[in-house]
């Protein structure tokens, strides 16, 4: 069965090396399916929320459940394997290791899920027809390709594993607003397919339109 809530917080609080927390959330969560929109400025806690709901980051206090699992209390392996298997990212900068081929910047992920998972990952080729991604590219080196070619690896490496949860970190902040759109509608278009849930961070305000839903991180987060 799956759960009501993909992500869901209870009383977390986290700083760092015991510092003033900059996050404290009393109870927030994400609903299965929802695409969420999360703006915030600068410095207010995005990145790290979203390191914490990836399992990157432990939260000493409180608790954090992504599809019924509690993260924090796992081991630091038990939560990249659980990511591997769950969960879809897709950074700012996109991250893409340029010494790799296309094609293994995209099967990256795959190497750290489990056997089964593994065996239900989709074709890469049917993957790139669905992004509209030439096959011809899957033996070059990312450095060779434009933006909107590489805007589409990054989707597919993010996709690549299934994932329940998409979290997408300011992934159009370099680009332009044809480049942002385009890359908006791909992902929600994709994440539609599989049934994923898409939780999408941005401190630009105009996007919110593209989502379920739109949260202010100040309003979620009482840290002071």
């Amino acid at each position: 069965m799956t759960p009501k809530y993909a992500v869901k917080f209870d009383n977390l609080e986290f700083g760092w090396h015991s510092q003033i927390p900059i996050l404290t959330i009393d109870d927030w969560a994400i609903e299965t399916g929802k695409r969420v929109f999360l703006q915030g400025s600068s410095g207010s806690g995005k990145s790290t929320l979203l390191n914490i709901i990836a399992g990157i980051l432990p939260a000493p206090c409180g608790k954090v459940h992504v599809f019924g699992t509690q993260l924090n209390t796992l081991k630091q392996y038990k939560r990249d394997r659980f990511r591997a298997n769950h969960i879809g990212v897709i950074f700012q900068q996109f991250n893409l290791i340029p010494y790799l081929s296309v094609a293994e910047n995209i099967q990256l992920g795959a190497q750290f899920a489990d056997r089964h998972k593994r065996g239900t990952s989709p074709c890469i080729n049917t993957l790139c027809d669905q992004l509209q991604l030439d096959t011809a590219l899957l033996h070059r080196q990312t450095t060779q390709l434009s933006i909107g070619q590489q805007q589409r690896i990054a989707i597919a490496r993010a996709l690549y594993n299934q994932p329940q949860l998409i979290i997408a970190d300011e992934p159009t902040s370099a680009l332009d607003s044809d480049n942002r759109d385009q890359f908006i509608e791909l992902l929600l278009k994709q994440s539609q397919q599989s049934q994923a849930t898409v939780l999408f961070v941005s401190h630009d305000k105009s996007l919110a339109h593209h989502f379920d839903d739109s949260v202010q991180i100040q309003d979620i987060n009482h840290a002071h």
